[in-house]
């Protein structure tokens, strides 16, 4: 009896220990939850590292097709993003969201006043952990010609060199100084040539309005890999300059008006405005 008692005892113990396992189990597979496919799209960075054809068939990156998809791309969590061409070039901003079926994402590219230059819906085919597929169709007159393109997880560091910054709102000048930190008038004819309200894009274009909305220039514009410099392409002249300043509210650059006299400069200082571009 004694024996059959200890038995009943020992099973009792071992059911007992199963079902705290289970309940462990139970619990621990509670705490893993699915990702949305929203969560997903803003895990990770994206590299475009491949392209095919309706057919299936590969599609070099570099072809016209497809060459403007290409890049390394950043959803950010906040409904934010940013896309940059394989050499770390700024290519578009904006804002961007994806569906409740998790089947289309749709990006809104911005210019710098928020303004939208155009939207996109693609349909997606493929995102998980490890890889964002999705299908563009260049002519919605002929849906039967598409392409997928193939983006992978990456763990490549978004360019901190300005470039969004400086493209993700209008400028306006608000100050110059002169070496000496003196405070010099916007009108004073060493710094009123660089007055004015800045527009510079993500697609890498630029345009510069004076105080009264009338256009001043407009050409390309970079921003130095170490994002020390500036530099303005025109018609007409180049201009590179040093940057000081580069933050959400604030811009200034060093002009030297005579390179063979690098003492005497100026600082022009740009504000964060909501001005509309003209």
């Amino acid at each position: 009896m004694n024996t059959l008692k200890k038995l009943c005892y020992l099973s009792a113990a071992l059911l007992l220990s199963a079902s705290f396992v289970s309940c462990s189990n139970d619990d621990t597979e509670i705490m893993i939850e699915q990702q949305t496919s929203s969560q997903l799209l803003s895990s990770t960075p994206w590299e475009t590292t491949g392209a095919k054809d309706k057919n299936g068939n590969n599609v070099a990156l570099t072809d016209a097709n497809v060459s403007g998809y290409v890049g390394f791309a950043y959803f950010k969590a906040d409904g934010n993003f940013a896309i940059y061409n394989l050499t770390d070039v700024l290519r578009s901003r904006g804002t961007w969201s994806v569906d409740p079926q998790g089947k289309t994402r749709t990006i809104a590219s911005l210019n710098p006043d928020g303004t939208t230059i155009f939207t996109r819906d693609v349909e997606i085919l493929v995102l998980n952990k490890n890889e964002f597929t999705y299908r563009i169709r260049p002519n919605s007159s002929d849906p039967s010609v598409y392409y997928d393109i193939i983006h992978t997880k990456t763990s490549h560091t978004e360019p901190s060199n300005g470039q969004l910054t400086l493209a993700s709102t209008p400028w306006e000048t608000t100050g110059a100084k002169d070496k000496s930190g003196n405070t010099i008038a916007l009108t004073d004819s060493n710094v009123a040539g660089y007055v004015g309200y800045s527009y510079f894009k993500a697609n890498g274009s630029f345009k510069i309005f004076g105080l009264n909305d009338v256009l001043r220039s407009e050409g390309t514009w970079t921003i130095s890999p170490d994002g020390k410099k500036r530099t303005i392409t025109t018609a007409t002249f180049t201009r590179i300059v040093d940057i000081l300043v580069l933050n959400e509210t604030t811009f200034t650059y060093r002009i030297i008006p005579d390179a063979t006299n690098p003492a005497v400069f100026y600082d022009i200082i740009h504000t964060k405005v909501s001005h509309k571009e003209p």
